[in-house]
């Protein structure tokens, strides 16, 4: 992994997007890097790590190059107050490699994104990996990729219909006690991750399952809508992201 001041004076056109190809080109040759490749961009909402900056390549034979630390761009991607920028030119494990990377390091939070087959496409990449970074759960160090988070990615990238459907879904458990709307809440999670098992949602939660079917079936009154209708499920689902992204506890 490389780090510098004139990595980083070399890679923020690249980031920026809408370099011109004599630019890229010239980038391409200080960096020593294909102009053709595949490449992911990492955005961090923290620091690196030290660990994460040192010389040489990944063990797959990705290699790295840090561009610095960013401040907040305005507009939607302003939850962290300093990000770090990588770009990955990729080994044959492709994103799934550096992420694990990353959390190998002890960064995080933090978002990589898709493939791009050329440093002309950075910019695009760098916008996508600072999504991906916003679906990160407030305070955590999770390290995600964005094409594992498309459905928050599309929430987070429109913030006024992402708070239209908490309040149009969850506005009546919105009312409830924070106690009484926590349980609900680690109830749809607990049934959703076991796979609408309400056997197996009730041994994770401790409980018996008739408790975990009540829970539920009050959580159904209460939005208005049922689980078990695939698009009422959807709602439900993606109002469940807009809550765990918020700042607020559930």
């Amino acid at each position: 992994m490389r780090r510098g001041t004139r990595y980083g004076a070399l890679l923020g056109p690249l980031l920026a997007g809408g370099a011109p190809p004599g630019m890229v080109t010239r980038a391409a040759r200080g960096l020593g890097l294909p102009e053709r490749g595949r490449y992911a961009v990492v955005v961090l909402g923290t620091p690196a790590p030290d660990a994460a900056v040192v010389a040489g390549p990944d063990v797959d034979g990705a290699r790295w190059w840090w561009g610095g630390g960013e401040g907040p761009p305005g507009g939607a991607e302003d939850r962290a107050e300093r990000r770090e920028v990588a770009v990955v030119l990729l080994g044959p494990a492709g994103p799934a490699r550096v992420a694990a990377r990353l959390r190998e390091l002890g960064a995080g939070p933090g978002g990589v994104s898709p493939v791009v087959g050329s440093l002309a496409e950075l910019g695009a990449a760098r916008r996508l990996a600072g999504t991906a970074l916003l679906t990160c759960e407030p305070g955590s160090r999770e390290i995600v990729r964005l094409d594992e988070r498309l459905p928050a990615a599309l929430l987070v990238s429109r913030p006024e219909l992402s708070t239209r459907l908490l309040a149009e879904v969850f506005g009546p458990l919105l009312t409830l006690v924070p106690a009484e709307r926590s349980l609900l809440v680690e109830t749809l999670e607990a049934w959703l991750e076991c796979g609408g098992s309400v056997g197996r949602a009730a041994a994770r939660l401790g409980c018996h399952r008739n408790t975990v079917f009540n829970r539920l079936r009050r959580l159904e009154r209460l939005t208005a809508r049922s689980l078990s209708r695939p698009r009422e499920l959807v709602d439900l689902v993606l109002a469940l992201d807009v809550l765990r992204l918020s700042s607020a506890p559930p």
